[in-house]
């Protein structure tokens, strides 16, 4: 009883505490831009009562939007990052270990070649591409009785490796101005986010939150190993199925909406790791509260930090998580 009530007080302290930095943040990336920032809002609204429409319409058409995107997406890589982390046993595991990136990258370039629109075409060339090579990783990798995990690691390796050398083949062929579209896809781009981007990612993410929470003491189970788990009632083959499926779901929609974007499925469980304890019912909330902050912020820093223009987000994922992860790992070590 008492072990149980300090997972809830736990869970309840970083629900509340991260909760509340991803609302600081959303408001902050909301009202930080270009067109105006908050002083000039404030001053707007002090001698007139009212927001400006232009600037009404920017906030709520162009920020807002991309705002959402990016909390949802950090929300489903960094959480996509602890189940693999799981289902993998290897701390170092993060959501394109599987390969889901690549296809997603090689659909969404076949559907820019094409002259889709972005939003549903590219879309759904992405998704079409990150099922379908994750369908070949589980065909790869499936034994009699359960997924192998060496096998699944390697296939997703491989189908990333091969993936690559297409993309590299497709951008080869390109010289007009679809090779600045797609090496901005590649970078990671929040640019162009939508409301009926945000829906459809949100309809995708949500239940697939709650589902990964509902397991996520199965998930401590299963790092004491299979036949503990199935000890003590887990029925493993299915529970990992679940787990794959949900967190390859959403993190294909997510490439879909955002590109690739990498390392914040690397950084944020591990940071969370070692501030919030080993525990998955502490962290599957964390991850998705803590991962969404993050990637506000570096979404805000690639439109803030550049005189003209803006930076792809995966830019400032890669500098800002490379030597944070290189600390953690250092410290992790100590």
């Amino acid at each position: 009883m008492i072990g149980s009530q300090s997972v809830k007080t736990r869970i309840a302290l970083w629900t509340m505490f991260l909760g509340l930095g991803l609302l600081m943040v959303i408001l902050l990336g909301v009202l930080t831009g270009t067109a105006g920032g908050p002083l000039h809002i404030a001053d707007s609204w002090l001698k007139t009562g009212s927001l400006d429409p232009t600037l009404k319409t920017i906030i709520l058409e162009i920020r807002l939007p991309r705002v959402l995107i990016a909390a949802l997406a950090g929300a489903t890589l960094s959480l996509g990052g602890l189940v693999f982390q799981v289902l993998l046993r290897n701390p170092l595991a993060e959501p394109y270990i599987l390969g889901v990136s690549g296809g997603g990258a090689v659909g969404a370039i076949i559907g820019i070649l094409l002259g889709l629109a972005r939003f549903p075409g590219v879309s759904l060339t992405a998704f079409a591409g990150s099922t379908a090579t994750l369908v070949v990783i589980i065909a790869i990798s499936s034994g009699r009785r359960i997924i192998n995990k060496e096998s699944l690691l390697l296939s997703g390796v491989m189908v990333n490796a091969f993936c690559g050398a297409v993309i590299l083949f497709f951008v080869s062929l390109v010289q007009d101005a679809r090779l600045h579209t797609i090496m901005f896809w590649l970078m990671g781009d929040l640019s162009l986010a939508e409301r009926g981007q945000v829906f459809l990612l949100a309809v995708i993410a949500l239940p697939c939150f709650l589902l990964l929470w509902f397991l996520s003491n199965n998930m401590n189970l299963l790092l004491m190993g299979e036949e503990t788990a199935k000890s003590a009632g887990v029925p493993v083959k299915a529970v990992t199925y679940m787990l794959l499926g949900a967190t390859s779901l959403m993190v294909s929609a997510t490439v879909c909406q955002s590109g690739l974007i990498g390392f914040v499925g690397l950084v944020i469980p591990h940071m969370l790791r070692l501030s919030a304890g080993p525990d998955n019912r502490v962290l599957v909330p964390a991850c998705i509260l803590g991962g969404g902050a993050y990637m506000v912020l570096c979404d805000l820093l690639a439109r803030v930090l550049p005189d003209q223009g803006e930076l792809p987000v995966g830019v400032i994922t890669a500098l800002v998580g490379a030597p944070l992860f290189i600390l953690l790992l250092r410290r992790s070590n100590t």
